[in-house]
Order: C-alpha cells, then structure tokens, then sequence
C-alpha cells in the first residue's frame, strides 16, 4: 500500500497571514451630532416637529432630516434653528463640540518605529 498524499500549505495562504487587526469605527460626522442636539434641544422643549420647524421658517421634513443626520444645513439655517430652539448659534456649536471630543477614539495607528504614545483624558 502506498501512503496517502499529504496536503501541502500553499506558500502566502492563510496559514502564514497575520492575524487581522481590529478596525476601529469611523468617527461621527459633525452633522450627526448636531441632528441629535437639536432632536435634544426640542424634546426637552416638549415641541414637535412642525412647532419647531415653523418657528424656523423650514418645513417639518427637513428639519426631521437635519436631526436624522441626513442633510447638512447652512450656517443661517443652523442659526435659524438655534434660534428657534431658544439657544445661541455658538452654545450649540460648544454643545456639538464637545460631544465630538467625548466621542474622540484614540488614533490606533503610528509610525514605524516611533515610540508608543500616551493618550490621557482629563475628567
């Protein structure tokens, strides 16, 4: 009897890959943020879409839009909104802001050869 083939490893398969790094998520888009502080702002109002929408000269829709994330609004628009909303343009820019620095994931990638950083967070 003859022995039975063996199978061979292919050079470059699988065996010899590293192992995948782990891909950290995609950071939040400043109008994501901003969509969820307005959507905040008018709830804790206890207003509704059209009351708020109305107030800032835009329709219903488009402000549901803007607080899904879906449409980037103008600066006047934003301003219209804040307004509406019974807050200042630069208040609700301190509040996206702020939110995306809470957000911020550590940069996983460095250099070849540089040394490890620290990345410390103040509370």
């Amino acid at each position: 009897m003859t022995e039975p083939r063996r199978l061979q490893a292919i050079p470059g398969g699988r065996a010899e890959r590293p192992p995948r790094q782990p891909v950290d998520p995609p950071e939040p888009l400043w109008r994501e943020i901003l969509g969820g502080q307005l959507r905040t702002l008018r709830t804790e109002k206890r207003e509704t879409l059209a009351e708020t929408a109305e107030r800032a000269g835009i329709s219903p829709q488009y402000l549901s839009e803007i607080e899904r994330g879906r449409k980037e609004p103008s600066s006047e628009m934003i301003a219209a909104l804040a307004g509406a909303l019974g807050t200042s343009l630069g208040t609700l820019t301190e509040q996206v802001a702020d939110e995306l620095r809470a957000r911020r994931q550590p940069v996983a990638t460095r250099l070849p050869g540089a040394a490890p950083t620290v990345l410390l967070r103040a509370a």
